[in-house]
């Protein structure tokens, strides 16, 4: 081939098919926009992780003695079987007058004693032992407190440890 022969060159199969700018813009704005809904859903889950991590501070606080409480419990039905077998006497008064102060402590920092009712209930009471149903109590009544339960705000701390008729 001389130079003086030009050969003319066949349009590449790339070049027939480039994208035009109408397709390139297209494709542009719907990148825009699934980043566009990406963004939204990012910061939609920011906001809830703030909200949630708020509440857990807030619940964090509101229960930091739940702990501290429960293991006070033994101390008050230690003071409580004490005050059962004990003869009236000064020794007596001294360990009703702890008691009591114990109670109102507890009671100052949210601890209060569940109101064991007739009827079992499941949330706030513990079968420990069931006996047969009889006419003075009915099927799924409590015969019995064995240990006081307790709640701490609106938790249960210890729940009360009860005998239950059971047919």
């Amino acid at each position: 081939m001389s130079d003086e022969e030009v050969v003319e060159e066949e349009p590449s199969v790339a070049d027939q098919q480039a994208p035009s700018v109408a397709d390139q813009l297209a494709e542009a704005l719907a990148r825009a926009e699934k980043a566009e809904a990406e963004i939204t859903y990012r910061d939609a889950e920011i906001v809830n992780l703030r909200r949630r991590a708020a509440t857990d501070k807030l619940n964090l606080m509101k229960f930091a003695g739940f702990s501290l409480a429960g293991r006070i419990l033994p101390v008050l039905d230690s003071l409580e079987r004490a005050l059962e077998g004990a003869e009236e006497g000064p020794f007596t008064d001294g360990i009703q007058l702890t008691r009591d102060n114990l109670l109102e402590a507890l009671e100052a920092e949210g601890v209060t004693p569940i109101s064991v009712q007739e009827i079992f209930d499941p949330s706030t009471m513990e079968a420990i032992t069931t006996l047969p149903a009889s006419e003075e109590h009915p099927d799924g009544t409590v015969v019995d407190t064995l240990e006081s339960g307790y709640l701490y705000k609106d938790r249960v701390l210890r729940p009360a440890r009860v005998v239950v008729a059971k047919d």
